[in-house]
């Protein structure tokens, strides 16, 4: 059997993540830490394209990782187009979006980039990413907002969330594509999707205002209170923005966004602990059952994962309450290195076929 070799990279706002897998098994992993002061200089993520490159090459070079025997790099995807879930190989319309993204800056954007990068220095390899966060396969009932001049858009952790789906349906000698699941990831965001038969149907926008509160993120807010802050005069556009997302939720209440420390706060006993803690719990299971009733109360299992599925408590209250609806399996953390390249490595061996990103919202 050919042996793949397969670069996965995952910038994140702090760090830059890397691995190289020999097929399936993990040949090599870094994550490169990156310091406010490191990252000063630069005014927009995309100026640390060049930056983030060399530390990656620095890193392979020293654990004798050569770029020309690589079989092909996945980047983590980032904020371009809506698209449907899958992998997707970089093109000129994928990276002038990924420089000039319609959805915002995110560190996720330098995935592609710098995958693209570092393929055309190898003949024969190709650069890809799959599943960003604009992952969208909403049925059109879901779009709906109160009012015209809103609407409902699908960004959440679809990478982690459709690698645990398929791990889940291979536990059961199933596919995908058989199962109804509600999937909570729970990390610094907090997403929870309804799949229907291999499909997420619905789901809040983890990233900037919808759902359950989570370490750094406010969730859906009270509207009119909302606004009436907005326009005290109190705060600027951008102190409401990070008080929507980064300095929202569970920090907010507790000057940390480690939800493990809030954790060890609660079990110590603090009240304050206690209280925020059990809200989160709250909201994310009353989350959860607003998706069983998207499914129709078809629900196969709740899978539960992200980092803060380690946490016992969260789980226990949050099954008290969502239970009777289907099992809990829970997959505590996540390893989108491992998603990344084993989706290349599925591109290699024949398994998928890569899509090609167009430049503009494609239909699911």
């Amino acid at each position: 059997m050919a042996t793949y070799k397969v670069l996965a990279i995952n910038p994140g706002s702090t760090s830059t993540k890397i691995a190289v897998y020999f097929n399936t098994h993990v040949r090599f992993t870094r994550n490169i830490k990156h310091s406010p002061e490191e990252l000063a200089p630069f005014k927009k993520i995309t100026d640390q394209f060049e930056f983030r490159k060399n530390l990656i090459i620095r890193e392979l070079l020293s654990d004798d990782i050569k770029l020309e025997e690589l079989s092909c790099i996945v980047g983590r995807g980032g904020l371009i187009h809506p698209i449907p879930s899958g992998v997707y190989e970089v093109n000129e319309a994928m990276k002038r979006d990924l420089v000039h993204s319609p959805l915002g800056e995110h560190a996720s954007n330098l995935g592609g980039l710098i995958a693209d990068n570092l393929a055309r220095e190898i003949p024969g390899v190709k650069a890809f990413i799959t599943d960003p966060v604009v992952v969208d396969e909403m049925q059109e009932v879901a779009r709906f907002s109160g009012h015209p001049q809103f609407k409902r858009i699908s960004i959440f952790h679809a990478l982690n969330q459709k690698a645990i789906a398929r791990l889940h349906a291979e536990s059961k000698d199933l596919q995908y594509e058989d199962l109804n699941l509600i999937i909570a990831h729970l990390g610094g965001g907090i997403s929870v999707g309804a799949h229907r038969k291999g499909r997420v149907i619905d789901v809040n926008n983890a990233l900037d205002g919808e759902g359950p509160f989570s370490p750094e993120r406010s969730g859906t807010l009270p509207t009119g209170q909302l606004i009436e802050l907005a326009y005290s005069g109190n705060y600027s556009k951008q102190e409401m923005k990070l008080m929507i997302k980064g300095q929202g939720g569970m920090v907010a209440f507790m000057g940390t966004n480690d939800a493990w420390e809030v954790e060890m706060k609660a079990i110590d006993g603090d009240p304050e602990a206690i209280a925020v803690q059990d809200a989160m719990c709250y909201q994310i299971a009353k989350q959860i059952g607003a998706m069983a009733t998207v499914l129709e109360g078809k629900v196969d299992a709740i899978l539960l994962t992200g980092g803060i599925a380690h946490n016992k408590y969260l789980v226990e209250y949050v099954g008290k309450m969502v239970s009777f609806i289907a099992p809990i399996v829970v997959y505590p953390g996540e390893d989108e290195l491992k998603a990344l390249a084993f989706e290349g490595l599925r591109v290699l061996q024949g398994k998928v076929e890569p899509k090609t990103y167009k430049g503009k919202s494609m239909p699911a």
